[in-house]
């Protein structure tokens, strides 16, 4: 009833219809909070249960996941790198068990506590009242129903009295039931907006506390290493069961559309503007390739039906990607794109004699090869711009496309440079063995997906157009040749080198001295792109030094590759800087030491000399000396030189 708020208590003893009425409208409020308070606890008490079979589940995870290396599996071996990584699953898991613990502990007394009280004590004691006012109230109209019933006619003061008795004592008993009834009504209304708000704010305190405690616990270092996991996890598709569904594929623009049979439309499989596509092997299927996204976080593996129909849409995908379909005419800008690359590209005489009948009839390649890109600057300044490439990228230089391993092959210019081929890396940060790595004592270790493109030798390194040009010669061969299969690392950065890691066998396929590399850079326009210089002895003349450019393609971290490999060079010009300091600093000290020692050694032989003077001045006088009864005290080595020279006296008179 709107506009009532509370019982008058002042109308107890009239005890009328009307305020029986509104006590009946208060006792069905009552019973309506009752039930729905109830409810609440037992929704209340099911969280709280669960956050304890929770917490209980966490902390069994952890020990299962410590104890996994007692284990001993019949067809598993002792993989270090598999136990390590759990036992770091397990420290992590084991704190938000404790997180867990601690949320339990808080529901259950900011949250269930106040519930409790106020079901176990407010409404047990309007039960209570209701039923001992229900009791008065029956007693009071049977005294009544008594009283009324005395005879008019046989008075009896004795009969009279005690019924008039019964009826004062039974209303005023009826009188004070119904008072603390009333005031226990209307306190249940001023403590059910309590009772409800405050267990509702004890459980997101407690959530909040324990949402503050996972982002302490989250730190860089944990999220860094969640991101390796990751990785891994998903390039060994090996190790995942996966379904195969066949479903419709289609392109929409820069999106990639996928309907499955029966369906009315398409929907959205992911987008593929800026994507990367390549072909890779899955589960001993043939013509599979994997789309991932520009971000690297979503990632799709397709199969197509043919070999042709599987280099169709790597070809297609990979124009989506460059975001061809948006200009005028896509199909005139896809022909040039093709047409540039088959004039820029020099491919080795190997692929040359390999591909020969891939060659277009009409395409055959002036002997000035390389054009400007633009046309309008006229024929000098295209023999200008042919000029200058030449002097970046020498003329017929072979390309390689595939990462060759130093344990199988020793390429020109790379064996110093993978001299720690074959050595198994943990990519984790984690030592696996007893034996330090070389790379343990560097401050920086950042690791990188990336693949690799293809490397060509080149006559320059002071300047980042080599590095342009050459990832245009190499994207364009691949073009032309249909190469579409790279090699997927991890690219270690440390202050000492530069590691290529196989992700499957977390072998060192290639290292990098960073010395030695002298020069590095990313696409201008495409970030995924970056590539480096490396500066080695041998080549294609052991008498000089040649540089190699390696280009790879990331997922879309190319400038924070860049970026961490100058804070490894910076990291390491200084440390480079202090060792000579100190080095210069310790030969200070020893030209120091030594000027120290010569000057001791001279004041030395100053005060021997002068010793030896007033000796050779004291036996000059032999006589005196004697006559007046005075000693002359020899040192130790003079006593010495004088015995020596007293035996020399004595061969010479026995001579």
């Amino acid at each position: 009833m709107p506009g009532i708020d509370k019982l008058p208590i002042e109308e107890t003893l009239e005890d009328s219809p009307q305020t029986r009425s509104l006590l009946g409208v208060f006792e069905e409020d009552a019973t309506a909070i009752s039930n729905y308070m109830n409810q609440l606890y037992q929704a209340m008490h099911r969280i709280y249960d669960a956050q304890n079979e929770l917490s209980a589940a966490t902390h069994l995870t952890s020990k299962l996941l410590k104890e996994y290396e007692k284990q001993r599996f019949p067809l598993g071996g002792d993989d270090e790198v598999m136990s390590s990584t759990l036992q770091q699953f397990s420290k992590v898991i084991d704190e938000l068990s404790s997180c867990h613990a601690v949320l339990s502990t808080q529901l259950a007394d900011a949250m269930m506590f106040p519930i409790t009280q106020f079901k176990e004590r407010d409404l047990k004691e309007i039960l209570t009242l209701k039923e001992v006012f229900q009791i008065a109230s029956n007693d009071h109209d049977a005294a009544i129903h008594r009283y009324s019933r005395l005879s008019k006619k046989r008075e009896n003061d004795k009969a009279k009295y005690e019924v008039t008795e019964d009826v004062y004592t039974s209303r005023k008993k009826q009188h004070q039931t119904m008072m603390h009834y009333f005031c226990a009504l209307n306190t249940l209304q001023y403590k059910k907006k309590i009772a409800l708000l405050e267990p509702l704010l004890g459980y997101m305190q407690a959530q909040i506390s324990f949402f503050k405690m996972g982002s302490e616990n989250l730190n860089e270092q944990l999220e860094e290493f969640l991101t390796n996991i990751g990785a891994s996890v998903q390039n060994k598709t090996g190790l995942v069961s996966s379904t195969w569904d066949r479903q419709f594929y289609f392109t929409q623009g820069g999106n990639l559309m996928s309907q499955a049979r029966g369906d009315v439309a398409g929907g959205l499989a992911m987008d593929i503007d800026n994507c990367s596509v390549m072909a890779v092997d899955c589960e001993d299927r043939r013509y599979c390739f994997q789309i991932t996204s520009f971000d690297g976080k979503k990632s799709s593996i397709l199969q197509a039906e043919s070999k042709k129909d599987h280099e169709e849409w790597i070809c297609t995908i990979n124009n989506i990607s460059k975001q061809i379909y948006l200009s005028e005419n896509p199909e005139e800008t896809a022909a040039r794109v093709n047409q540039s690359a088959l004039e820029a590209v020099t491919p080795s005489p190997s692929f040359q004699q390999r591909h020969e009948s891939l060659r277009p009839v009409g395409q055959s390649r002036p002997s000035t090869a390389r054009t400007s890109s633009s046309g309008s600057l006229g024929s000098e300044s295209t023999n200008l711009a042919a000029l200058s490439l030449d002097s970046l990228v020498a003329p017929d230089t072979p390309i390689q496309f595939d990462i060759i391993s130093p344990v199988c092959e020793d390429q020109p210019g790379q064996g110093k440079a993978s001299g720690q081929g074959g050595r198994r890396t943990n990519p984790f940060g984690e030592s696996g063995g007893g034996t330090k790595s070389e790379t343990e004592d560097s401050i920086l270790h950042q690791l990188f997906i990336v693949r690799f493109l293809g490397s060509m030798e080149v006559k320059s390194d002071n300047n980042p157009d080599v590095v342009y040009e050459t990832m245009r010669q190499i994207l364009a061969a691949r073009a032309i040749h249909n190469i579409f299969r790279m090699t997927e690392s991890h690219l270690l950065v440390t202050c000492d080198c530069l590691k290529l890691i196989d992700p499957q066998t977390q072998v060192t396929r290639l290292t990098f001295p960073l010395p030695s590399v002298v020069l590095y850079a990313t696409h201008q326009e495409n970030k995924r792109l970056f590539g480096f210089v490396l500066r080695t002895s041998g080549g294609r003349s052991e008498s000089h030094l040649s540089s190699v450019c390696y280009i790879f393609e990331s997922n879309n971290e190319g400038e924070k590759i860049c970026d961490s490999v100058g804070l490894a060079k910076q990291i390491a010009l200084h440390a480079e800087l202090d060792r000579r300091a100190s080095e210069k600093q310790k030969e200070i000290e020893r030209v120091k030491e030594k000027q120290q020692k010569e000057l001791s050694k001279q004041k030395q032989i100053e005060k021997d000399l002068e010793e030896q003077s007033r000796l050779i001045a004291a036996s000059s006088r032999p006589n005196q000396a004697s006559s007046e009864g005075q000693f002359v005290v020899l040192s130790s080595s003079q006593s010495e030189e004088s015995d020596l020279g007293e035996e020399g006296k004595k061969r010479e008179s026995e001579a």
